[in-house]
């Protein structure tokens, strides 16, 4: 077949438009998720059941324009995850008092395409000649190939987010029938003791769709940080730290918990992370470097030569001319921002090169873990330190502007990782489909674009309704933006000399000895996997939020006990559709309601505008009961056979 053989329409008008209101909804609901759980997953699936539903109404469609809809939609979500992990911390490290439109607009779209350019090389060698799994892409293909009855699919998805905005509606945000979270907390003598759990059906979908096994080792994660390190440190390190131990004195034992976790063992993660970074470059650095030359050298040995339409990749003169194009407004950025050639211009090769080798990096892990699982985090530590230390050499220590630059670059390396992993999940389905390659890369970066567009009101309007990061009188329970959080006080810490090293470097023992169990697990054969990232970002996380996804990842493997399915087959992904359907909903319809409840809240100007007389607000076992009777819910539609 060559490239005159005619292909069904793909880019079409109504797939373009379908997709770009997709991309942007779902960049919304992962916003956000991210801000709240420190986590975002891929939407490929719901993705595609509703294009197949709305296009199926219009008529005419086919399976490859519906793969160009997910394709575009998908990116929504990774460009949220490229963004909430690194920008919000310019605002917590109070360099901008909100969201700058222009500025947000450019660092997403443009990291984003760039993303797009620096992974078309490596479709063909991780794709076609290593054949690496790509979950989510393989998932995302069945369901397109089967494409029976997606109106039951769009049901599923539509009574589930009904439920899960309910439960935010009535939250403590919104009607305050019930608190977010439930907990229980003490102290015996010098011992510090805090068991809770999050309220939030969406937490519970987020541990649905990444599995029992990652649900374990966050919450592994989550135990290592609240149930050991917290204690000891209360009973023999905080006397200590005077100004720490003067704040938990005044407090609660849950303040005191969390006082203790915010300004020490939180930054056990961070040490967890970087080792996590540093292990996925050299866990995959052969295969990265034979992959990454053998798809720049079928790139360049397909110039001018007629391939089939399933072959053909957006040409490689064009990517090279795009990546400088769009590299000059990123280091006229940069400029801006440090007003000095001889930093700006390091910080931009910095970006390029950092940008395409975790770019590389990133489609590889996609390829083995996939999207959900992939370490952009721990790499993107990687970079802000690599960052932060060539900057406090230009910069000099203590530089006000060190730490917002460091962020600038780890931003764009950031959303361009995201879309790396993305943008070689949906080449996997369209290679399964029969998809043109370069059709598929125009959408992922038309979706890009699209998907940065709101990225700063959706991040302005959360900000001001819940805030972001950093507790205030204001908003005394903020999204907490855990990356963000993160990566502004590693910047901050490189430049200030602030940073708990210790905690760091105890961390970092920690994510060494998850590796040697991990590498065990391996040559034992054993099924059973633990990913550092995974451990790591339990750690970093407040136990809260680690129980719900534990909870959801039971319920997965409990629901594929009863279907008698296991793996990733495409019996079983079918088997399985129904509740990957309803966990996806969940997280959409509360992450979505999470959206709207912000509107009255901003132009109230009052947090507690939609709730109900003190009379109606019941305490946390209201909650417990919803959240139980929705987890009843997502077993039995999960146990339904398609």
């Amino acid at each position: 077949m060559d490239s005159a053989a005619a292909s069904p329409p793909q880019l079409t008008t109504r797939a373009v438009v379908l997709a770009i209101v997709l991309a942007m909804v779902l960049a919304a609901a992962n916003t956000y998720l991210g801000l709240f759980a420190g986590m975002t997953i891929a939407s490929a699936i719901p993705a595609a059941v509703v294009s197949m539903a709305v296009l199926r109404v219009l008529g005419g469609s086919t399976i490859l324009e519906n793969n160009i809809v997910q394709t575009g939609a998908s990116a929504g979500s990774s460009i949220a995850s490229g963004v909430i992990f690194t920008i919000p911390a310019l605002v917590i490290l109070g360099h901008w008092a909100d969201f700058q439109y222009l500025w947000v607009l450019a660092i997403a779209g443009l990291g984003g395409i760039l993303g797009v350019f620096f992974s078309v090389p490596l479709r063909r060698a991780l794709i076609v000649d290593q054949g690496l799994a790509f979950p989510e892409g393989k998932a995302a293909a069945e369901v397109l190939k089967t494409g029976e009855n997606p109106a039951a699919g769009v049901k599923i998805l539509g009574l589930a987010a009904l439920g899960g905005g309910f439960a935010k509606l009535a939250a403590a945000s919104g009607l305050r029938l019930f608190p977010d979270v439930a907990s229980v907390s003490g102290w015996m003598g010098k011992w510090l003791g805090y068991y809770g759990t999050n309220l939030s059906p969406a937490l519970l979908g987020v541990g649905y769709i990444v599995g029992l096994n990652v649900g374990i080792l966050v919450l592994i994660g989550g135990m290592i940080s609240w149930n050991v390190a917290i204690p000891v440190y209360a009973a023999f390190f905080l006397d200590g730290n005077p100004d720490l131990a003067a704040t938990v004195a005044a407090g609660s034992a849950e303040d005191a918990a969390y006082a203790i976790w915010s300004a020490q063992i939180r930054y056990l993660g961070v040490g967890a992370m970087l080792v996590g970074g540093v292990w996925a470059l050299i866990s995959i650095r052969e295969s990265l470097l034979s992959g990454i030359k053998s798809g720049l050298a079928a790139a360049r040995a397909g110039a001018g030569r007629v391939v089939a339409h399933t072959e053909q990749d957006l040409p490689m003169n064009g990517i090279l001319i795009g990546t400088l194009l769009f590299t000059l407004p990123l280091f006229a950025l940069y400029q801006t921002i440090v007003g000095n050639i001889g930093v700006s211009l390091p910080m931009t090769i910095i970006m390029i090169v950092a940008g395409f080798l975790f770019c590389s990096v990133s489609a590889y892990m996609a390829g083995l873990v996939g999207s959900s699982n992939n370490p952009v985090s721990g790499i993107t530590i990687c970079t802000i330190l690599f960052a932060s230390l060539v900057l406090l050499f230009l910069m000099g220590k203590g530089a006000a502007l060190g730490p917002v630059a460091a962020i600038m670059i780890g931003a764009v390396v950031c959303c361009a990782a995201c879309i790396g992993g993305d943008n070689l999940q949906d080449l996997k389905c369209g290679y399964i489909v029969g998809a043109t390659p370069w059709k598929q890369q125009v959408m992922l970066a038309i979706g890009a674009a699209s998907s940065a567009l709101v990225m700063a009101p959706v991040l302005n309007l959360l900000l001001k309704a819940y805030g972001i990061g950093v507790p205030t009188a204001e908003h005394p329970d903020p999204l907490i933006a855990p990356q963000a959080t993160l990566m502004a006080s590693v910047a901050k810490g490189m430049f200030g000399g602030h940073l708990p090293w210790s905690m760091i470097s105890i961390g970092a023992a920690i994510g060494v000895a998850v590796i040697v169990w991990d590498q065990w697990l391996k040559q034992r054969g054993s099924e059973f996997r633990a990913p550092v990232l995974a451990v790591a970002v339990g750690i970093y996380l407040p136990l809260e939020l680690a129980v719900p996804i534990f909870a959801g990842g039971l319920l997965a493997w409990l629901v594929e006990k009863k279907l008698g399915v296991h793996g990733e087959t495409p019996e079983a992904e079918r088997a399985k559709r129904n509740g990957m359907l309803f966990a996806a909903g969940l997280i959409t319809g509360e992450a979505l309601m999470g959206i709207f409840i912000a509107i009255p809240i901003v132009t109230s100007g009052r947090a507690d505008v939609l709730a109900l007389p003190a009379g109606l607000q019941f305490g946390g076992w209201l909650g417990l009961l919803i959240v139980g009777w929705l987890a009843v819910m997502l077993y039995r539609v999960g146990t339904r056979r398609t």
